[in-house]
């Protein structure tokens, strides 16, 4: 009589072990209908489901599997699957998936009981947690940037109530310190082909127009403008006009005193690399300014470049900006021209951004990250980082750790 038995192994990891008790199943002719495997510090769970032949005796497999068990001293436990329940579960393959990914210094369990219980409570059922940061040494309790951690969980079914799941998902991510992403477990979401980044305050820590501001004098009335355009307070062309015309008479010299003292954002080295190792096309869509955005563009590898061209006359700033001031919804018009140029869909851009006028890109985009943002930018923006580094946006396409290592040590 044809039976279905879930096999269960577990014990201390070693070579061979998998190989052991699949050659029992071989000998018995039986089909594989599932099966996992994984390892957690040095033990091994495995897990088997099985179809057994009408003409097979299963007592005679299990009784081998047992003796192998013992030989090797591990642990197997059996249990036996009803068909219909069977048939109940291989119809629940057609159910939507999605990938919760927790990005921190360093998970902890309340972290991960909060938000395993928020799953529960919207339905979801949790297929698989992996590790995608590296393995952690013990060497005292500072946190730096060099820690990174982060979990990937795959879930299924779609959430009782999707707004209030995001709503706690942004609850927990404010109180535990750590950035919750959700996201459905597509085909794009393994394939996206472009990243679109904003310059200030994303890819760079500062923000260039304040401290041109600074070489001019005028450094805190430029601030406070900034400030209330990135909140979203104030229209940024009129805004962004009204910085720019404080500039005025400003020495050319001074971009480059600016230059010499940005700093690269954490992560944005190893983030860009990874990408161009990876094949991705990588695109600046700044409201800053092309002089600066050339110049990243040159240091980082960066495919295309999108800024305001700041107007220059007799070695002095004139105060205004030459052509389209590349406002939000400009930066929206232009990943949708950069994407077309490559024959890619939406779906497959990446956009990164900080401010309120990032926000028409980062919908635009099939993954939109607001990186260390404003409260309304966070609010508002589909994904948000702000534990980690840029290089924590590798952890929402999936990428290891160790395959990080990898495709930066090949360039």
């Amino acid at each position: 009589m044809r039976e279905i038995i879930l096999i269960q192994v577990s014990g201390n990891d070693r070579p061979g072990l998998t190989a052991a008790f699949t050659g029992i199943l071989a000998r018995y002719r039986l089909n594989i209908l599932d099966i996992g495997q994984a390892v957690i510090h040095d033990t091994l769970s495995l897990g088997i489901l099985v179809e057994t032949p009408q003409d097979a005796d299963s007592s005679s497999v299990l009784k081998d599997l047992l003796f192998e068990a013992h030989k090797l001293n591990i642990n197997v436990r059996f249990r036996p699957i009803d068909e219909d329940r069977y048939e109940e579960w291989v119809a629940g393959q057609g159910k939507d998936r999605h990938i919760i990914t927790l990005l921190a210094r360093k998970i902890t369990a309340e972290q991960l009981a909060d938000v395993t219980t928020t799953v529960a409570d919207n339905g979801l059922n949790i297929d698989s947690i992996a590790r995608l940061s590296g393995r952690v040494h013990l060497e005292g309790e500072a946190l730096n940037e060099d820690n990174r951690a982060c979990i990937e969980i795959s879930v299924r079914g779609e959430p009782q109530n999707g707004e209030a799941m995001r709503a706690a998902f942004l609850s927990i991510a404010n109180e535990r310190n750590l950035d919750i992403a959700f996201q459905r477990d597509s085909a794009y979401r393994r394939n996206r082909r472009l990243v679109v980044f904003d310059m200030d305050s994303t890819l760079i820590r500062s923000e260039v127009i304040d401290e041109l501001a600074t070489e001019a004098g005028v450094g805190k009335q430029v601030a406070e403008i900034t400030e209330q355009a990135m909140r979203g307070e104030l229209d940024f062309n009129e805004s962004f006009k009204a910085r720019v015309a404080l500039l005025k008479g400003l020495d050319e010299g001074a971009l480059e005193r600016v230059r010499e003292r940005i700093q690269l954002t954490e992560g944005a080295e190893r983030l860009i690399s990874t990408l161009r190792a990876l094949g991705y096309r990588t695109a600046i869509l700044s409201g800053g300014f092309t002089w600066f955005g050339q110049w990243l563009q040159e240091l980082l590898g960066i495919d295309y470049i999108h800024a305001n061209e700041l107007e220059i006359e007799n070695g002095q700033v004139t105060g205004r900006v030459v052509g389209q001031i590349v406002n939000g919804q400009r930066k929206a018009e232009l990943l949708r021209g950069i994407a077309a140029q490559e024959g890619i869909s939406l779906e497959q851009v990446i956009a990164v951004g900080d401010g309120a006028n990032d926000l028409p890109m980062l919908g635009e985009a099939g993954l939109g990250i607001a990186f260390r943002a404003k409260p309304l930018v966070k609010q508002n923006a589909e994904q948000a980082i702000s534990t980690l580094g840029l290089d924590g946006i590798l952890y929402l396409i999936g990428v290891r750790d160790k395959d990080q290592a990898e495709l930066l040590k090949g360039n």
